[in-house]
């Protein structure tokens, strides 16, 4: 018998056995399944978009960026208080978070193969789990209650909580993807630990850090609980830190609850330029991703 006649009496044996078949009709069934939940996984994010597009893409024009909020039952007026206000708060809880952050996930990394290590690690685990409106609740007792008065500043620490625990762990995770050799060739050259961190395993892993920055960042962008508890909102402008100030999802939760038409096209499109910033910064994070990989190769 020649190579291809006993080739071809294989495959028609194998295509006749039952077991073959069932394995086949299995594996095409799952097949079936896992394109079904990834589909599921992309509707909802479809319908999002189109309902934000449909309600919100009319609503935006100069004025919305330009103006206040107007008085209400009255027509037009922008959110630049929102605007302005998120910005400044974002802004600051990103700095007063990231270097804790940042420290926090270090430590981890070359410090944490310990009981301590593992106690900090399972605590920032538990942080990050901790709902949004209760971080607002004990930012609220710890500063608010205490000050008397809702403020920009209370607002940005409860960013910085939310913030914290995220970009730790990606931290770790990216000191730890460092490899081990490039470690050994600066202790082979007489640097200390400390310096080999600073400046050969942070410098090499911050492209995966700066991913992660942006991940946590798109995230605290869209939190109104925590704000409700500490900067309250302000329907007028303001940059001081140690009074009520706007954001936008406090204006898009305002907006959506009353009672009057225009309001609600606001909030459809203040939903639509906040779900836009969180897609720009996405897709940044993945842009840093993608630079690093080419680097590396």
């Amino acid at each position: 018998m020649t190579p291809d006649n006993a080739a071809a009496s294989v495959d028609r044996f194998t295509a006749a056995d039952p077991l073959y078949r069932r394995r086949k009709a299995i594996d095409r069934a799952m097949t079936a399944v896992m394109f079904a939940a990834a589909g599921a996984t992309v509707v909802p994010l479809a319908l999002i978009l189109f309902y934000l597009f449909r309600n919100g893409l009319g609503a935006i024009n100069l004025d919305l960026f330009l103006l206040d909020p107007s008085a209400p039952g009255r027509g037009g007026g922008g959110v630049r208080s929102a605007l302005v206000g998120s910005a400044i708060m974002v802004g600051l809880g990103t700095a007063i978070g990231t270097p804790v952050a940042i420290g926090c996930g270090v430590f981890l990394a070359e410090f944490g193969r310990n009981r301590a290590g593992t106690v900090l690690r399972f605590l920032v685990d538990v942080l990050a789990g901790i709902p949004s409106i209760t971080v607002g609740l004990f930012v609220y007792g710890l500063i608010v209650l205490p000050a008397r008065q809702f403020t920009a500043f209370a607002g940005a620490v409860a960013l910085a909580i939310i913030l914290i625990p995220i970009l730790a762990r990606i931290t770790e995770e990216m000191m730890l993807l460092v490899p081990r050799s490039l470690r050994e060739a600066a202790y082979a050259l007489g640097a200390p630990h400390w310096m080999t961190v600073l400046r050969i395993v942070l410098p090499t892993a911050m492209p995966g850090i700066m991913t992660g920055l942006m991940l946590a960042l798109a995230r605290i962008a869209g939190e109104a609980a925590p704000l409700m508890f500490t900067a309250l909102g302000n329907q007028f402008l303001s940059t001081d830190l140690f009074h009520a100030m706007d954001a936008l999802p406090l204006r898009i939760f305002y907006f959506a609850t009353g009672p009057y038409e225009n309001w609600h096209q606001q909030a459809w499109a203040m939903s639509l330029v906040l779900v836009l910033f969180i897609l720009g910064v996405s897709l940044l994070a993945r842009t840093i991703v993608g630079s690093k990989v080419t680097v590396r190769q």
